[in-house]
C-alpha cells in the first residue's frame, strides 16, 4: 500500500555536487570502516556489513567531510571523525530496529530479523566502541567532547520518543524537542567537527553546527511526512510502519489537533489502542490528507531547511558551500 502525496515543486536536486566535493575522502572512509568492522568474532562483521554495505546515503560523515573542506582543513583527523558519524549512525540503526521491532531497513531485512535481537544490539555495542576509538585516536578533545555529547543526546532522544509513544497529547513542541536530540543532533555534530579540526573562529563551528541542527530537523520531518505519503521503495522500509507502531510524528499531531471528535476517537483506537489495521491506515491517510497535514510537515522542514541555508551565510562562495546548500534542497525535496 503506498499514497504517493505530491509536495509542490518537481525538480529534483541531488547530493552529486556533494558526492564530487568528498569523493576521494569518502574512499578513505569506506576503507576506514571496512578495516574497523572486522573482528574474530565472526557475527560482527557479519551483522555490521549487512547494514554498511545496504546502500545507505553515508549523509553524515560526507557533511562531516565537506565542512572540513569548507574551513579548510588539511589533516587527515576528518577522516577517522567521518567514520566514527557513520558507525553512531549505524549503532542507533541497529538499536532502533530492536526498539521499534522492526521487519526492514533500507529495503532489505533488518539484521535483527536474521540474526536477532540480542546480536543487533551487541554489534551496536561494538560500532559505539570502535567509533570512540577512533576520535580518541584523532586526538581532538573538543571533538570527542562533541561526538560523546551528541551520543548521550541520541540515546535521551530515543528515550524521550518511547516515553511519547502512544501519546497523543504530545505537543508539537514537545515532538521537535525529540527529534532535534534522536536525529538533528548527530547532523549538528557532524557538521560541527570539521571546522573544530580546523581550529576556525567559534562563529564558524557554531555556524556549521546550526546548519547541520536546522538540516537534520528538516530531514526528520519529511521522514515523518513520506512515513504516510512515500513509497515503500523510495523509504527503504515499509509505508506506515510509523502508524502501524504508534509513532506519535508531526503528521499525527497535526491531523488530530485539526480534526474534530470522530477523528480524535479514530487516532486514539488506532495509535494508543492498536486498531492499526490496514483498513485503519487508509483511513488515516485520508484524514491526514483532509487536514493538510503532511503538506504543512513538509512546509515546516522547509522552513528549518532556509535557516540552515541561512546558517552558511558568513561563508564566501564557492564549490562547498554550493554543495551544502544543495544538500538541503536534496533533503526537502524527497518528499516530492
Amino acid at each position: 500500500m503506498a499514497v504517493v502525496v505530491p509536495f509542490g515543486s518537481q525538480h529534483e536536486p541531488s547530493i552529486e555536487r556533494l558526492n564530487a566535493l568528498v569523493r576521494a575522502d569518502m574512499e578513505r572512509v569506506n576503507a576506514m570502516i571496512l578495516s574497523r568492522t572486522g573482528s574474530d568474532v565472526t557475527m560482527i562483521p557479519e551483522v555490521a556489513n549487512h547494514l554498511i554495505s545496504s546502500g545507505g546515503k553515508r549523509l553524515r560523515p560526507m557533511l562531516t567531510l565537506a565542512t572540513a573542506a569548507l574551513t579548510g582543513y588539511e589533516g587527515a583527523g576528518h577522516v577517522k571523525l567521518a567514520a566514527s558519524v557513520e558507525f553512531m549512525h549505524t549503532a542507533t540503526l541497529l538499536h532502533d530496529d530492536v526498539v521499534d521491532e522492526s521487519e526492514l531497513r533500507r529495503g532489505k531485512a533488518a539484521a535483527r530479523m536474521v540474526w536477532g535481537n540480542e546480536a543487533s544490539v551487541l554489534v551496536g555495542d561494538f560500532l559505539l566502541g570502535q567509533a570512540f576509538k577512533m576520535m580518541v585516536e584523532v586526538g581532538s578533545l573538543r571533538a570527542l567532547d562533541i561526538l560523546s555529547s551528541a551520543a548521550a543526546v541520541i540515546a535521551e532522544g530515543e528515550v524521550m520518543q518511547l516515553a511519547a509513544a502512544k501519546q497523543l497529547d504530545t505537543t508539537e513542541d514537545a515532538y521537535l524537542a525529540v527529534i532535534r536530540a534522536k536525529t538533528a543532533e548527530l547532523f549538528a555534530a557532524a557538521c560541527e567537527v570539521g571546522p573544530v579540526l580546523a581550529a576556525r573562529p567559534e562563529a564558524e563551528q557554531a555556524a556549521c553546527r546550526s546548519f547541520g541542527m536546522n538540516l537534520g530537523i528538516a530531514f526528520q520531518l519529511v521522514d515523518d511526512a513520506l512515513d504516510y505519503g512515500g513509497s515503500k521503495a523510495r523509504l527503504g522500509k515499509n509505508v506506515g510502519d510509523d502508524f502501524r507502531e504508534g509513532k506519535i510524528t508531526l503528521p499525527v499531531i497535526l491531523a488530530f489537533r485539526r480534526g474534530n471528535a470522530n477523528e480524535r476517537d479514530f487516532w486514539r483506537a488506532s495509535l494508543e489502542a492498536g486498531a492499526n489495521s490496514d483498513e485503519a491506515l487508509e483511513r488515516a491517510l485520508g484524514i491526514l490528507k483532509k487536514h493538510e497535514a503532511l503538506d504543512a510537515t513538509v512546509e515546516r522542514a522547509r522552513h528549518y531547511g532556509a535557516i540552515a541555508k541561512d546558517a552558511l551565510a558568513l561563508f564566501p562562495e564557492g564549490e562547498g558551500k554550493r554543495a551544502l546548500l544543495e544538500v538541503v534542497d536534496f533533503c526537502v525535496a524527497r518528499a516530492h
